[in-house]
């Protein structure tokens, strides 16, 4: 039985049990590393099983403070959780991890980022076995953000890809992670490890640095070592690949139908080079792999995809994470009670963000007391997340300080490297007689029109406002008309008045379908006269379903650093430099390629 010691002496317990036995963990022996596993394990032996099922499970909570959210954000975790506040989140399910979401209020700004984290840290160290929490993110930046400025955006994977640098991802990693790690956030779900081969993709596209595996595999690997020097955990995903969907595992289970050497020849390469560079975390799929698993359960529940090949083919030993399990992809053949006892069994060790955690929790319990999982199984697992918890140094000092978060996060320095970085991944599809570079003296009014969809952290507005600003801080007369993914015959109306008089209209496509009314807005502004330029500011297929525009830049997002880029690019204060990292099929002959991997065009 656990007594309740005050919270001094608990803590002290941390500093001279738990710290000790992280001490020395970067650059040891191998004689050293037992030495550290024989502690750690110490620290397991100590846990009730109660705190050990804990150990596992990666949490979400609403509220920016850990012990004073709004009563909104109270209210949520009541209804879903159970719990008022992170603390009592910690302190009821001893939960091994967090995981920050924009939506769930915890990234308002840097220092409360920072503060949150701390108010966690020390509710777990609490704890009658004080173990650190490790607190993780979606930060894959581009289209994909939680925490946003005045951190410092990066430009996301895809537009790397168009960049091709090496040098340029792991800076843009280093960066990232820094400030992540400045404000108490540990593991990073990043970089994405999909090769993105099927432009249909509803859930990957710009997500991926691109097609070719040979090229994502590098990226990947540069990236991981980004974002480790800085003292981040990285995690590749999806495992075992999730580039070739035209299903969202958010809504529902997709199937790959590669062959196993399909596989390993386009799905595999990135993730042995993730682990190559020693890859802390990797994060699995909610996909159907028949030709790895004839079972058809999600790659989550699959032991022979996650311990057959991963584990044992690959031989990677670290911390495996679920994806969310409150995606459709891995409810759909299972329940809530058994997806997280499936999941354990298959090989995983995290298990992140359930839908009822109360659920999972005791299911989990369940399956231990009734011995379909051991203690000693569920120890495996625990002994791989302190031993990352350890690497981390989050058993030397758990916490952040304000004075660390003003030296580190969005710093002049930073900013400008993701501006420099910026600049080389915008690409110049199409420059019909040279039309670009715009310049205020003969193209000084500029009307801007096109798709502001939802903002991502990192937009500090519609991408039309975003487009608008830039240009009239370069000289321009520029003005904003947002005409929406999906622009009605009015708005195309407004749109075509608005075109009179002017010398150029620039317009922010979105993921253009064949029946999308984006092309009747284009189409109606080239009718006009005054000469139109598109930016893709998501997928770069979208040359594919419009025509008559004189030029076309892809900026692969929305976020404000890689639209700033294409404005200096458009305006020819930067040279595009960068080349498409997946191809550009015909829309109506997709055998067709308009616009091979490689393509982008330069001003002379």
């Amino acid at each position: 039985m656990h007594h309740r010691a005050p919270a001094p002496s608990r803590r002290t317990l941390l500093t001279v049990t738990a710290a000790a036995a992280a001490a020395a963990v970067t650059g040891l022996s191998t004689p050293a590393h037992a030495d550290q596993d024989d502690r750690l394990r110490r620290i397991i032996d100590r846990m009730s099983l109660e705190e050990k099922v804990g150990q596992l499970f990666v949490m979400r909570v609403y509220g920016h403070s850990a012990t004073a959210p709004d009563q909104a954000d109270i209210d949520a975790n009541l209804k879903e959780i159970g719990v008022r506040t992170a603390a009592e989140l910690v302190e009821r399910y001893h939960v091994g991890g967090v995981i920050y979401f924009a939506w769930a209020h915890n990234t308002r700004d840097p220092q409360q980022i920072a503060e949150l984290s701390n108010g966690i840290q020390q509710a777990a160290l609490a704890q009658d076995t004080p173990v650190p929490v490790l607190v993780s993110t979606d930060q894959e930046h581009g289209i994909v953000c939680r925490v946003g400025e005045p951190a410092t955006l990066v430009p996301g994977a895809m537009a790397l890809g168009a960049g091709g640098s090496h040098a340029d991802a792991r800076k843009a990693a280093q960066i990232a992670g820094t400030e992540l790690a400045a404000v108490g956030i540990r593991q990073n779900y990043a970089p994405v490890a999909d090769v993105n081969v099927n432009p249909a993709n509803p859930v990957i596209g710009v997500r991926s640095f691109g097609s070719d595996p040979a090229a994502v595999a590098g990226l990947v690997a540069a990236q991981v070592k980004g974002y480790q020097r800085a003292g981040v955990a990285a995690t590749s995903k999806h495992f075992p690949g999730h580039g070739d969907t035209a299903v969202d595992s958010h809504y529902g289970l997709p199937t790959i139908t590669h062959t196993r050497a399909q596989w390993a020849e386009l799905d595999a390469p990135p993730f042995e080079s993730a682990i190559d560079a020693g890859i802390d975390s990797i994060m699995t799929a909610h996909i159907v792999v028949p030709a790895l698993d004839p079972s058809e359960d999600p790659a989550t529940l699959s032991r022979p995809i996650l311990t057959g090949i991963l584990r044992e083919q690959l031989g990677y030993d670290g911390v495996v994470v679920t994806d969310s399990l409150g995606m459709e992809g891995v409810r759909t053949k299972y329940g809530d009670d058994r997806v997280p006892v499936l999941a354990l069994k298959a090989g995983v060790d995290q298990l992140l963000n359930p839908p009822k955690l109360d659920v999972a929790w005791n299911a989990v319990l369940a399956a231990v007391r009734g011995g379909e999982l051991t203690e000693a199984r569920l120890d495996e697992s625990i002994l791989r997340i302190l031993r990352l918890k350890a690497k981390l140094g989050l058993f030397r000092n758990a916490y952040t300080t304000r004075a660390g978060v003003e030296r580190v996060v969005g710093t002049a320095a930073h900013l400008a490297q993701a501006d420099r970085i910026a600049e080389a991944t915008t690409t110049l599809l199409l420059n019909e007689d040279g039309f670009l570079p715009l310049s205020p003296a003969s193209h000084g009014r500029v009307l801007v029109v096109g798709a502001d969809p939802a903002s991502p952290s990192g937009t500090t507005g519609p991408p039309t406002t975003t487009l608008a600003t830039a240009l009239g801080e370069l000289g321009f007369t520029a003005t904003a008309l947002s005409t929406g993914i999906t622009p009605t015959a009015a708005r195309i109306e407004e749109a075509v008045a608005a075109a009179a008089g002017k010398d150029v209209v620039v317009v922010g496509t979105y993921n253009v379908t064949a029946a999308s009314p984006q092309r009747t807005l284009v189409a109606r502004l080239v009718a006009t006269g005054v000469p139109v330029v598109t930016i893709a500011i998501r997928n770069p297929y979208d040359i594919a379903r419009i025509a008559g525009q004189r030029a076309t830049l892809a900026s692969y997002s929305w976020t404000d650093v890689e639209l700033r880029a294409a404005v200096r690019v458009l305006a020819g204060r930067a040279r595009p430099r960068g080349r498409l990292p997946v191809p550009v099929q015909n829309a109506d002959e997709p055998a067709k390629v308009l616009y091979p991997v490689g393509h982008g065009l330069s001003y002379s």
